[in-house]
């Protein structure tokens, strides 16, 4: 999942929210009350397909495969309380995901691929792995490289900025603070934890 190419529409009406954030996949992203190419109603999804659905906008929503979900989940497990709200705090700390949600780049692919080439320092030192996780008092700014500067001026200027309770962001200085480590309240995807985890216990 961490490198989907496909069409970002198709999974937009299949999961029945928006996960991407591109033009494209919002314009074609409706959902229709019968399937393509005949008029038949669609058929209700059952639990187990319910369930999948909530697994997969996780996956899509924060750009992982299988391999990494379950294994923020394995961690989550070991971890005392709600095993949901865990593992979706982790997700929510990747520092891809915090570098969208402080309004660096327009889409979460942009943030991604702007952190695996080495565009964002943490605390003064090139991070490249955009599942690193940040924590309270970090702080993520632009390299100081003036053709970047430039760049992600553009883009800030013309992203959409979340009201993030967890991440301050100085837009002129192209700065982002961590102020504190996000919690269950914080995340920024509607999904059903509860049904995830149950999924992925089986």
């Amino acid at each position: 999942m961490g490198r989907y190419t496909g069409p970002k529409a198709r999974v937009n009406r299949r999961l029945n929210f928006q996960v991407y954030e591109s033009a494209g996949a919002v314009r074609a992203s409706e959902r229709k009350a019968y399937p393509p190419g005949q008029a038949t109603r669609r058929k209700k999804l059952s639990n187990y397909g319910t369930a999948l659905n909530e697994k997969q906008k996780i996956k899509h929503y924060f750009g992982l495969r299988e391999k990494q979900l379950r294994r923020y989940f394995a961690k989550a497990r070991r971890m005392k309380g709600n095993t949901g709200d865990h593992l979706l705090v982790q997700c929510e700390r990747r520092l891809d995901n915090a570098v969208r949600r402080a309004g660096f780049t327009i889409t979460r692919m942009q943030a991604r691929q702007g952190v695996a080439h080495g565009h964002f320092q943490v605390n003064g030192r090139t991070v490249t792995i955009p599942s690193f996780q940040v924590s309270a008092g970090d702080i993520i700014t632009v390299k100081n490289r003036p053709n970047l500067k430039e760049l992600y001026a553009q883009l800030t200027a013309s992203a959409q900025s979340y009201d993030c309770a967890w991440l301050a962001m100085d837009r002129d200085e192209l700065k982002a603070v961590v102020t504190t480590v996000p919690s269950a309240a914080d995340i920024s995807l509607p999904v059903n934890a509860g049904v995830v985890v149950a999924f992925l216990a089986r």
